[in-house]
């Protein structure tokens, strides 16, 4: 049917795309992993692809030992990955990297004319402007992966776009919905590890449980849906069966339920515009017999309310944002950091780094350091 790379195969999102791709004959045709080379090399022994990338560049030599007999172009680093987004073997690139690691290969991909299925959300956050602008100078479709956002994809199918009132982005809540900043002083990493509904890489899971990867998706959803921030209202939803919704002009309603399962956006990213039969249970709503809404607290989670206030203010300041909280959230996994510093980090740093426009990958690359730094700097006088 097609071929299809992936970036970020050893992870959640990377190892449910290739149960799709074998599922449906779509043709693997490169690999690739930060660090986790055992798995890696369990992936290419399967799947034969032409190419292996290891982003560690520390552990290439133990991936040419024992990758070495497998007949794969066997690559390393920031250049592999980019390699690997612009090969010419492969028709679709699936990026689901962590991190602003992703933009370039992203950007490197358009420039190569390769639709992409996006599930690193930071590649929109730190340089939304410059990658909408390739996609549209190159013609490229941009396919959405998280699930929230092909929610909204799938909702915006058959109507016009111009008759678009706002969107209806849902939230797990994590697994702190309903706590205030005085029950989370004492919060460990592996409370905050505890997601109710996802299972999810470490990253992701505490952006989850801060409600930074809301805030995340929230500016994300700006770029690829052209919309202004008071289009986007956030709503949590406990059971993350109805993945997003979207309201039209004549206040109609149109959302995309299913199970908590991310086979069915990556599913849709990789096959749009058919649908085939997926491998994730199907959905009972008398199996859940109630789905319940509320508003978030913005009060308790600031890492949203930044993420809110850094797409108003706009220019560097989501990339600054963005990371800020990469920065903290590595601090707070490694137990630096307490879980509530993370926003109160977030926040520092775009109050106080100065904002400027983005005109080139090498003006994201400095407003990213600049708030790594500013992390650091704060972690280190307290």
């Amino acid at each position: 049917m097609q071929s299809v790379a992936i970036l970020g195969s050893t992870g959640s999102i990377g190892t449910q795309a290739i149960e799709v791709a074998q599922m449906h004959g779509i043709r693997v045709t490169a690999l690739a992993a930060n660090r986790s080379v055992d798995k890696l090399v369990e992936q290419a022994e399967l799947l034969r692809p032409e190419l292996l990338c290891i982003a560690d560049e520390s552990r290439y030599g133990e991936l040419k030992e024992k990758a070495g007999g497998l007949g794969c172009k066997l690559l390393a680093g920031m250049d592999g990955l980019c390699e690997i987004a612009s090969h010419e073997s492969t028709d679709t690139l699936l990026n689901s990297v962590v991190g602003m690691v992703g933009l370039l290969p992203t950007l490197t991909a358009i420039d190569a004319k390769k639709p992409l299925a996006l599930a690193n959300k930071e590649t929109l956050v730190a340089g939304g402007a410059l990658v909408m602008d390739a996609a549209a100078k190159n013609n490229v479709p941009i396919y959405p992966v998280d699930s929230e956002h092909s929610a909204i994809f799938q909702c915006l199918q058959g109507n016009k776009r111009s008759q678009l009132k706002k969107i209806i982005l849902t939230a797990s809540g994590g697994p702190f919905f309903g706590k205030t900043k005085a029950d989370l002083q004492n919060t460990t990493v592996e409370q905050a590890l505890n997601h109710p509904n996802w299972s999810m890489g470490n990253k992701i899971t505490i952006d989850s449980a801060t409600l930074m990867n809301k805030g995340l998706e929230f500016i994300e959803a700006r770029w690829l849906f052209d919309l202004t921030p008071d289009q986007i209202e956030i709503v949590v939803h406990r059971q993350s069966v109805l993945h997003s919704a979207v309201v039209y002009a004549d206040d109609s309603m149109i959302g995309q339920m299913g199970v908590p399962d991310m086979k069915i956006p990556i599913q849709y990213a990789l096959l749009y515009p058919d649908r085939l039969p997926c491998p994730t249970k199907p959905l009972s709503l008398t199996d859940y017999g109630q789905l319940t809404f509320a508003k978030p607290d913005y009060d308790t989670f600031d890492c949203l309310t930044a993420c809110i206030k850094a797409s108003e203010m706009g220019g560097s300041a989501p990339c600054i944002a963005n990371g800020a909280n990469e920065a903290a959230v590595a601090a707070f996994l490694a137990r630096k950091i307490s879980f509530l510093q993370i926003g109160e980090l977030v926040t520092q740093s775009i109050q106080t780094l100065p904002i400027s426009p983005l005109t080139c990958y090498e003006d994201v690359v400095k407003a990213d350091r600049a708030a790594r730094d500013f992390v650091a700097e704060k972690i280190a006088a307290m």
